[in-house]
């Protein structure tokens, strides 16, 4: 089989791996006192602590995402056209999103009003799922770009990313440098800040879901260069992560050099997944045909079940890690429960991305 149509395992385990890590995330705000300034279920006793560990997922949680999201575009557009493509993606993405905005974020809304004994009045909103309409904004605008790669594989930026990254190590400087342009250039006030600062969020995005597109297109000399450089990524990363946690954080230079410590970070730590992942779990298995059909609407149902057993869970007078963990089980048994139930009602299963 060519190159061109082999299916990336990989890429659906680091998908999947993402999300995951996301609603980790998402039930650790649970437990931290700035929570309900960002409206979420907070608990009176915090684990303040557990946000150090927070904190290295922080800065590539979401830019992951949409690298993955960019090479899941690649691999859709090799079996069908530009029309085919916009169509498809509507079907997955743009659908389950409005019905989410009118349906779905409402209700986790309704929720955090409900636990902080206050009035609510229904309004449609994105929630969680903005990065869902991000996504199609970038097909929609990058379509004439990758409608070229496609045309032209041969064409200049790919032979020339495709020489540099033949070179050891030098997959780590290319990987990174559209993300250390974007920050030098924005100066974003926090870099993991992605809604609250919604124009470096958007343009970070949408390098990062072009990146992944262009990476992925080059075949196996993005994942062999990868796999080579993955321990040398991992170094980097916690080194920065340390520098971060150690230094950068009570320093007087965190305002000059932070941005750029954060997006080499991001960078690295997104290497030393793909590498890892390309290395060991470029495989199939049931496991992970399963979780890869579910791991979208699982993230889509996943607010509303973890703020269902927040309510329940945080009146119990039990240790607050004992609670964490119980709301981390609960949060994602309830996810592929509702997934479960809704992917076996015909005429709901488009309205939350579940296949046909």
């Amino acid at each position: 089989m060519s190159e061109n149509f082999i299916r990336r395992y990989d890429v659906d385990s680091v998908r999947v791996l993402a999300i995951f890590l996301l609603i980790v995330y998402h039930s650790v705000i649970g437990f931290q006192p700035w929570g309900k300034d960002v409206y979420f279920i907070v608990n009176k006793d915090f684990l303040e602590s557990i946000w150090l560990i927070m904190m290295a997922i922080n800065i590539w949680r979401i830019p992951i995402l949409f690298v993955v999201s960019g090479m899941g575009v690649y691999f859709a557009m090799r079996r069908r056209t530009a029309w085919q493509l916009i169509g498809d993606r509507a079907y997955r993405i743009f659908l389950p999103f409005w019905f989410g905005v009118f349906f779905i974020a409402p209700i986790h809304e309704y929720l955090f009003y409900l636990y902080n004994e206050k009035i609510y009045e229904y309004t449609p909103t994105f929630g969680h799922l903005w990065f869902l309409f991000n996504i199609f904004i970038y097909i929609l605008f990058l379509l004439p770009v990758f409608i070229y790669f496609k045309k032209f594989p041969g064409n200049f930026i790919f032979k020339s990313i495709r020489y540099l990254i033949s070179k050891p190590f030098v997959i780590i400087p290319v990987f990174s440098l559209p993300i250390v342009i974007e920050v030098l250039l924005l100066q974003p006030k926090t870099f993991e800040g992605y809604i609250l600062e919604p124009g470096h969020g958007f343009i970070l995005g949408l390098l990062c879901f072009l990146s992944g597109f262009i990476f992925v297109s080059l075949g196996k000399d993005f994942w062999i260069s990868v796999q080579k450089a993955k321990f040398l990524s991992l170094v980097l990363s916690i080194s920065f992560y340390l520098i971060r946690i150690l230094v950068l954080l009570e320093s007087e230079f965190k305002e000059d050099y932070s941005n750029l410590f954060l997006a080499i970070e991001c960078s690295t730590w997104m290497l030393t997944i793909f590498g890892f992942a390309a290395t060991y779990f470029n495989r199939p298995s049931k496991a992970l045909s399963y979780l890869s059909s579910a791991v979208y609407p699982v993230y889509i149902f996943h607010m509303i079940a973890q703020y269902s057993f927040s309510i329940l869970i945080f009146s119990i007078a039990i240790p607050a890690l004992i609670k964490y963990l119980i709301l981390v089980t609960a949060t994602i048994g309830g996810s592929f429960l509702l997934y479960e139930i809704f992917k076996r009602i015909q005429w709901v299963r488009i309205l939350v991305g579940i296949s046909r």
